[in-house]
């Protein structure tokens, strides 16, 4: 499957040269010219989050470093991917998140960011979740534990806090919090269960569980747990189906 979806990558590319010729270098720059996804997507990413403190090809290294620090991680970016394909029907090509979706983008700064986290390199995935929230509008901490495949749909506003854990096959539309109540200290962040859809402008706030395959509809406010195939709506949220 990583083979098959570098190739493709690669194939959409040319097709993408031939009707825009004038991107030709920045095209061949950022994925013909690289060995693999991860390649790919360190240079794009570094393309977009460089500035004063990091030249485009330092921060290139550093994000392409982080992610060889663990075999999983190209397999992460492909779920990704193919979960915004699938789910997703403006997504019509693999190569579509890679290049122009910044929240594939943001997720991708994040997995850059957790491996370097989980390796006590907390300056530097600081930085980089800093410069995301910047550029790509979304806020996800280093800490945070995401599973693939997840979709961050538009993703302008999404925050995303320290101890929330997604599981897979998650989508989360612009607008949505995962936060925490107040000052508490510790596990203070929301838990998503496999199959969830959070809508957009929803906030889901504290240590609570949404349970697997339930929905959370758009301009909700979650404060307790909601329970496996459930559907909650309103502020503060309440079951609707």
């Amino acid at each position: 499957m990583n083979i098959n979806i570098w190739e493709n990558i690669k194939k959409e590319i040319y097709l993408r040269i031939d009707a825009e010729p004038s991107l030709k270098n920045y095209l061949e720059s950022l994925i013909l010219s690289k060995n693999n996804l991860i390649e790919a997507t360190s240079a794009i990413l570094a393309s977009k989050l460089n500035n004063d403190a990091l030249s485009s090809g330092d921060l290139s290294e550093i994000i392409l470093a982080s992610y060889n620090q663990h075999d999983f991680i190209q397999d992460q970016l492909i779920d990704d991917i193919l979960f915004f394909q699938e789910n997703d029907p403006a997504c019509k090509y693999s190569s579509t998140p890679l290049l122009f979706y910044k929240g594939f983008q943001g997720l991708a700064a994040y997995r850059a960011s957790h491996s370097l986290w989980t390796n006590d390199r907390h300056t530097m995935a600081l930085f980089i979740q800093n410069r995301s929230s910047e550029v790509f509008g979304v806020d996800i901490h280093p800490a945070a534990s995401i599973d693939s495949s997840v979709m961050i749909d538009h993703a302008t506003g999404v925050v995303i806090g320290e101890t929330s854990k997604i599981k897979k096959n998650v989508s989360i539309f612009q607008g949505v919090t995962l936060g925490g109540k107040g000052f508490k200290r510790g596990d203070r962040h929301p838990k998503i269960e496999e199959g969830v859809s959070i809508f957009a402008s929803s906030t889901i706030l504290g240590n609570v569980t949404i349970g697997k395959n339930s929905i959370v509809a758009a301009g909700s406010l979650v404060l307790d747990d909601v329970a496996e195939n459930t559907t909650v709506a309103g502020i503060p949220a309440k079951k609707i189906k």
